[in-house]
């Protein structure tokens, strides 16, 4: 089988497109580019999804934590502690678990925007379940990060826009949050970074891969079960990985010029990403 006629085989096989069985035995180099570059179509959605709706949480939790009232401050600081102080693959774990377990007991769990029940079963699904939990778990740590953004804004922009009249909203609109992305954005483009790193962990955790769909990490790991030799995928996979915080650091380059194209060019602060060593 020519490299070509692999590609068409299995190019989109993790979403169920092409060649539903996987090569058993002769595995060639172009098969494992091919099956682990279709795993990563997962690991994108699960990222670039979580990412963006983890963004507007993680302002709103934000906010929230900087609030004067108890009442709107307290669950903000807990949901951040929760999801900051727990593994995420723990997470990934209990969430699961209470997904499926409970409504089998007869324990319908009544989360206020949705009832977990039997009709509920396709929470039970990594598209779904995992993405609620890396949401979460990113509007956690970009809340912290937009926090402590929120709280540097200097005060001189705050008190030039009261000069201005600016008040309210449009203070927020024109001044806060402008400010505070600029702030923050070099740590949570790092924030971006670890989280397409960390949906590798969906497959490994309790969400199942139907039908042999997963991500990149579990077709490397089934070349590796097979070949006895993880020297071959895993380096394949941390190559997709790492042009992929190539791209991130190219997107959220060109973000960070846009945020900062008000300043002189020699005050403007290069995007520098620095590896987490520990989360």
């Amino acid at each position: 089988m020519s490299c070509a006629q692999t590609i068409h085989d299995y190019a989109l096989r993790s979403i169920g497109i092409g060649e539903r069985l996987l090569p058993r035995s002769d595995f060639t180099l172009c098969q494992q580019f091919t099956l682990i570059g279709s795993g990563l179509i997962w690991n994108i959605y699960f990222a670039v999804c979580a990412l963006a709706l983890g963004f507007f949480l993680s302002t709103g939790v934000a906010l929230a934590r900087s609030a004067p009232s108890p009442f709107v401050r307290k669950p903000a600081e807990w949901f951040i502690f929760v999801f900051r102080g727990s593994p995420l693959f723990i997470q990934f774990f209990l969430f699961y678990e209470a997904l499926t377990l409970l409504p089998k007991a007869g324990i319908d769990l009544n989360l206020g925007i949705v009832e977990i029940n039997m009709a509920t079963r396709w929470l039970t699904r990594a598209w779904a379940g995992a993405l609620i939990v890396l949401f979460l778990n990113t509007s956690a740590y970009g809340g912290e990060i937009f926090y402590g953004a929120l709280r540097s804004v200097p005060k001189g922009d705050l008190e030039a826009a009261d000069a201005y009249g600016f008040s309210g909203w449009k203070k927020f609109r024109k001044i806060t949050w402008p400010t505070m992305l600029r702030l923050a954005w070099p740590a949570y483009t790092n924030e971006a970074i670890f989280l397409f790193h960390a949906t590798t962990l969906v497959y490994f955790s309790s969400f199942p891969a139907w039908q042999q769909k997963g991500d990149a990490l579990y077709y490397a790991s089934y070349f590796a079960d097979k070949t006895f030799n993880p020297f071959i995928p895993y380096p394949i996979l941390a190559f997709y990985f790492m042009m992929l915080t190539l791209a991130i650091i190219g997107t959220f380059g060109l973000i960070n010029r846009r945020l900062n194209r008000h300043l002189p060019q020699s005050s403007r602060k290069g995007l520098r990403p620095r590896m987490m060593l520990v989360r």
